[in-house]
């Protein structure tokens, strides 16, 4: 392949993710009058994270790799459409097929190299076989706490979330995060006495 026509594959491929900005979540943005987040705010704000707190990860991880995982890990959102962290089995029926259509065709767009590269990345993001792939999924689901914790309660008071889905969405951290995991635990009880978030 040429290197105009690789550049070309991979200008496709940056300028179809920008697509992510039109995805939506339901998470609000509390610092901008609490309009909903979108899924390209949410791959930058977790990958920052990820950064700031690798620290605290019990197994060794590869920080850049987590990076680059975090930062692609919902780009398939652009032809499947994001799906609510508590969202019932019924919400998410064929969602992994939407996806996994999602990735063939938008890592395709990159050259045969980076295809593969990218694909693979994503595909261990979700199926948490390693360190890497663990610690950013962890990174994944404590971000909204942290969000939901800072906007008294946020998506959890809006849609009536319990104490046992928020433990069960975050228990990722306690083994690979056990220190995250011990704040989590006292702030879910801040929640509870605030009635941010159900005890049950």
């Amino acid at each position: 392949m040429n290197s105009v026509s690789k550049l070309s594959q991979q200008l496709a491929f940056i300028t179809e993710v920008e697509k992510l900005k039109a995805v939506y979540r339901r998470t609000v943005v509390k610092p901008d009058d609490n309009r909903h987040e979108n899924s390209a705010e949410h791959s930058w704000h977790i990958a920052v994270q990820a950064a700031v707190l690798q620290e605290y990860a019990e197994e060794p991880v590869d920080i850049l790799r987590v990076i680059k995982m975090l930062l692609i890990h919902d780009v398939v959102e652009i032809d499947a459409g994001d799906t609510f962290a508590f969202a019932d089995q019924a919400e998410l029926s064929g969602q992994n097929a939407k996806e996994l259509e999602a990735g063939n065709r938008l890592f395709g767009l990159l050259p045969e190299d980076q295809e593969k590269e990218y694909k693979q990345l994503w595909l261990e993001f979700e199926e948490l076989e390693t360190g890497d792939s663990r610690f950013a999924k962890a990174m994944d689901c404590y971000l909204p706490f942290l969000q939901n914790m800072a906007n008294n309660g946020g998506t959890w008071a809006k849609y009536g979330i319990t104490r046992s889905q928020v433990v069960k969405r975050n228990q990722y951290l306690e083994t690979l995060a056990p220190k995250l995991w011990a704040f989590l635990q006292e702030q879910i009880d801040v929640c509870i006495s605030n009635g941010w978030l159900k005890d049950s």
